[in-house]
């Protein structure tokens, strides 16, 4: 039990600080608890991704990816760069680059801020990285 406690706070640790707002955290919050049994990789993702978050005010969220935020960022494993828009389940496509939150992408990148690096694993459990290069 303590290699295993030792071990998630090793991976706590290595992840970046991230905020979001008050309103935003609840409906997310929701939204993964609402969706574990059909996504319940992502949704636990999500969620411990939530709940590791600092909730800040509007005023400090400039410059932080939020829902409908437009991002770019780069693949760590390859370099090329993409800019997608971060939004809810219904509204997503993938045309248009509007990539859901309920992706492992999406819950990576929700709370990060430009210069902030994160690493995760993909559904075939590979280790990806990505960096946040802008926001808006």
């Amino acid at each position: 039990m303590q290699k295993f406690e030792a071990e998630i706070r090793r991976e706590q640790s290595a992840l970046p600080p991230i905020k979001i707002a008050d309103g935003e955290s609840r409906r997310l919050n929701s939204l993964a608890n609402s969706t574990m049994d059909l996504f319940p990789r992502v949704a636990q993702f999500l969620a411990r991704e939530l709940e590791r978050a600092t909730i800040a005010q509007e005023s400090d969220l400039s410059g932080v990816v939020r829902m409908g935020s437009r991002v770019i960022y780069r693949d760590d494993g390859t370099g090329s760069s993409r800019e997608i828009v971060l939004v809810y389940p219904h509204q997503a496509n993938i045309e248009l680059n509007q990539i859901s939150i309920l992706t492992p992408v999406g819950a990576a990148l929700i709370g990060l801020s430009v210069g902030q690096r994160i690493e995760f694993e993909t559904p075939d459990k590979r280790t990806r990285g990505l960096t946040v290069l802008a926001v808006s």
